[in-house]
């Protein structure tokens, strides 16, 4: 064999195994791809899977959450309902231990005015009526904190009496002469102004110092000594 058939044959050996290479690698690349597409379905069964998951997990807690805003919502309403009663039943009944203790006056005042029809001595029916006053008023006074003030010689206040009339006379500050009706407190609070007839100072006696006029008086002597 001559050297250019040698040469002829040694490329065709060389074309042969290159293509051979070539296929190998197309072989080799296929099956790569082949895997890395499994692999990436695989992996895509897996995130849908676990989407699917999450979105079963958000659909239960949402369910959760809007049956218990559903039962607040219930309970607010019930609560709302129930003060409004309560409101309402303070408002009509509020007076009832009250108008329970007025019954037992009314009790009193019915067997004094029947005992007052056969009745012949006019004293004991005054007494009768006496006493259911009494004890009313210690029932106001003991019970409701509900107290009658205003008594002829206190000084008169504005605030808690009303002067139908005035008159001058011998006295240092505006005095309750006389008391047309009686005021009334409920604890401290005047509910109802006394009505009274006041006895204003004619300019006769002299007005006492009051107790921090006093005091305000020897506070400044004390300074006026010490300079």
């Amino acid at each position: 064999m001559s050297e250019e058939n040698q040469k002829e044959e040694t490329e065709n050996q060389q074309e042969v195994q290159t293509e051979q290479k070539s296929d190998q690698a197309a072989a080799a690349a296929s099956q790569a791809n082949a895997q890395t597409d499994a692999e990436s379905k695989a992996s895509s069964e897996d995130e849908t899977i676990a989407l699917k998951q999450k979105v079963e997990e958000l659909t239960k807690e949402v369910s959760e959450l809007k049956d218990q805003l559903l039962r607040r919502a219930a309970d607010f309403e019930n609560f709302r309902k129930r003060a409004m009663q309560e409101k309402q039943d303070a408002f009509d009944y509020g007076n009832a231990a009250l108008l329970t203790d007025l019954l037992g006056v009314i009790d009193n005042f019915d067997r004094t005015l029947e005992a007052a029809k056969t009745a012949s001595d006019a004293k004991s029916i005054a007494d009768g009526v006496e006493m259911i006053n009494k004890s009313f008023i210690s029932m106001l006074e003991n019970k409701y904190n509900l107290k009658a003030y205003g008594a002829p010689g206190d000084e008169f206040d504005p605030a808690i009496h009303e002067a139908l009339m005035s008159a001058q006379g011998p006295v240092a500050e505006p005095t309750i002469k006389e008391i047309y009706l009686k005021g009334y407190k409920l604890k401290e609070k005047p509910i109802r102004l006394a009505k009274v007839v006041v006895t204003m100072p004619d300019g006769t006696v002299k007005a006492e110092p009051k107790a921090e006029d006093k005091k305000a008086d020897g506070n400044d002597k004390e300074s006026a000594e010490e300079k």
